[in-house]
């Protein structure tokens, strides 16, 4: 008898935890079926940050669209899904709502198991749908309102090893760049500025206690604005793009060596980057530059549209808590505040 044909498994994933409606299909747990991503950045522009009852009428008015084009564009229907993977939190807890009633409305409809995800394991397992994981591994996790080192020995098991004690690095960023008066979302802003300037002005880089692997980048941030009003004040000229380069260089030296740190201490195999500043060209040129020298250790960066919220993430990490057997039930409810470990 001919060998028997395994199914491909089929997970749709769903995201909403901030200002971004996505939905996509993942087959088994590396390819990309569909990924839709509706943006909701020119509605928040405006008001220059994300507001969270803006975001949860939008993603009401997308999800149901969103949904039917990523079911269209994957060719498939719900009969053919082996479960929905739904981003529980952290995030937005109204935006969170939504997606998290979506997903249950949909596994109670076509009677599919419901897999809760969690954001940050999301944005590090998009780094699968690029190449297989090696293990143990660690994960550098930048975002606007993350940043965390991840240790993880295995599929599905997440140690945050340090995280920030105060602002997140995407974070610092956005009130940077609003200090210098760019538009909303300032990171992107911020690291095309860096290019064309030199980091001349001396600013500050927190190191912590020794040994630490946690992050703080609220003084660097003061020190920014600081600058930036002492310079006023005096009736000094600074150049904008030497202070986004100095600020960039800052963040990022503390990044990539704690992260280096790290890596060798843990004995890992793989470094990771995920999240929204993964897109972040300073920051990326600088790991590939520092871990290109060193052996035995492979640095996996996602493409941009894989670094930014996506639902193909979500549906990947889901994926293989699919496989540990980790379920929800119609009782789940959105968690901002929810942790990584809860998945261990």
């Amino acid at each position: 008898m001919g060998e028997f044909m395994k199914k491909d498994q089929m997970i749709m994933g769903i995201e909403t935890s901030c200002d971004e409606t996505a939905v996509a299909i993942i087959k088994n747990g590396r390819e990309i079926v569909s990924n839709v991503v509706a943006s909701q950045i020119e509605s928040h522009k405006r008001f220059g940050g994300v507001v969270p009852e803006v975001a949860s009428r939008h993603h009401v008015e997308q999800v149901t669209l969103v949904l039917e084009e990523a079911l269209t564009e994957a060719g498939i229907t719900f009969s053919d899904l082996d479960a929905i993977a739904v981003t529980a939190g952290p995030g937005l807890v109204g935006a969170l709502l939504i997606g998290v009633n979506a997903a249950k409305a949909l596994a109670f409809a076509h009677n599919l198991p419901l897999v809760p995800v969690h954001h940050i394991a999301g944005h590090i397992y998009a780094n699968r749908l690029v190449t297989e994981m090696k293990f143990p591994l660690l994960s550098l996790v930048v975002s606007g309102g993350h940043t965390e080192l991840v240790y993880m020995k295995e599929h599905g098991h997440f140690e945050v090893i340090g995280e920030t004690r105060d602002d997140a690095a995407g974070e610092a960023y956005d009130k940077v760049a609003r200090t210098l008066n760019m538009p909303y979302p300032g990171g992107p802003h911020i690291d095309r500025m860096a290019q064309e300037g030199q980091p001349t002005i001396d600013l500050p880089r927190a190191w912590l206690e020794e040994g630490s692997y946690d992050f703080s980048f609220s003084g660097l941030k003061s020190a920014v604005i600081n600058t930036v009003h002492n310079a006023e004040q005096r009736g000094i000229k600074i150049e904008p793009q030497n202070l986004a380069a100095s600020f960039q260089q800052s963040v990022i030296d503390v990044l990539v060596v704690k992260t280096e740190r790290a890596a060798k201490e843990y004995n890992v195999k793989q470094v990771l980057l995920a999240g929204g500043v993964a897109a972040n060209k300073g920051l990326r040129e600088a790991l590939t530059a520092t871990f290109s020298s060193l052996e035995g250790i492979e640095l996996v960066i996602p493409p941009l549209s894989l670094c930014t919220d996506n639902a193909a993430m979500i549906a990947a990490a889901g994926s293989i808590l699919f496989e540990k057997g980790e379920r929800a039930d119609l009782a789940l409810n959105a968690n901002p505040g929810l942790m990584i470990e809860s998945h261990n």
